[in-house]
Order: structure tokens, then sequence, then C-alpha cells
């Protein structure tokens, strides 16, 4: 029984390696990633799903790492039948009940002059500054796909 039980709990040490996740009050922040980039690449970024579990709406006002000199949110608009990416002014807004998610297409967290490439396997830190809850350390896993040469283009 008990080599049984074992068995089952190394069989799911894999799904336990990928999540993680991250609170401050009533905002919860979900398996915070990045894609890796090439080496001398400037830029890469940041994606998350932000819910809001409280009765209060909160604002994303921004962001910081250490492993970039800036960090911005940006979302991917249409414009005139064009997709583009623009900086956010003012923060994202989550409201009390929804989900607001950072992911490739969308809104993102812009990581403009990177200290060193981002390798698949590592972590590293990010700060979240939101209007109520403060400041809110997470770690954002790098996975292996490296992003298309064009999506952060003129950035």
């Amino acid at each position: 029984m008990k080599a049984h039980l074992a068995a089952l709990a190394l069989a799911a040490l894999p799904l336990f390696a990928h999540a993680h996740d991250f609170t401050a009050g009533s905002l919860h922040i979900d398996h915070p990633w990045s894609r890796s980039t090439a080496p001398g690449a400037a830029t890469g970024a940041a994606y998350f799903a932000l819910e809001n579990r409280g009765r209060d709406a909160d604002t994303l006002l921004g962001a910081s790492t250490p492993r970039a000199a800036r960090a911005e949110i940006h979302e991917h608009v249409h414009d005139q039948g064009v997709m583009r990416m623009r900086q956010v002014s003012g923060g994202v807004k989550v409201d009390a009940g929804k989900t607001v998610r950072f992911e490739p297409g969308g809104y993102h967290l812009m990581l403009n002059k990177l200290s060193s490439p981002l390798k698949a396997g590592e972590r590293f830190p990010l700060t979240l500054e939101f209007a109520k809850a403060g400041k809110l350390k997470v770690e954002v896993a790098v996975d292996g796909s490296q992003h298309k040469a064009d999506e952060h283009a003129g950035h």
C-alpha cells in the first residue's frame, strides 16, 4: 500500500512542477510564464491569468523585474485591419469576480532591455503593482518556445 501511494505521489510531481500561483488579498495570479528569447534579444514578454476573487475592482498599474530595464503593460489591437501593439496607459482594471488574461495576442507585460536572454527552464522574479492590493512578487517560468521574430517588432 505504501509503495502504491509513493508511486502515485511521484507520478503527480510533473503536475505540480508546472503549476504555480500567487495571491495578494483577493487577487490571484495563475502561472506567470514567458517564452525563451534568442541570444542578444532586447525584449521579451510575460503572461499570466489575473483573477479578482474580491468584491471590489483593482487595477494592475505596472510591473518591474531585475531581468529588464523596463516592464510595461502592452496590448494587441486591430487598427484598420492590421494587428498592432501599444502600451496601455492607466493600467488594466480587473472587476470583482472577473479574470483578465495576459496572453500572446492580447495583454502582456513587455520586458524591455533584457539584462540577459530568457532561457528555457529558468524562473525569474517579477513584481506586479496594484492600485489597492499593492505590490505582489511572483516568479515567472520560462518555457522553451521562442516567440516569432515579428511578434514584438517595433519595440
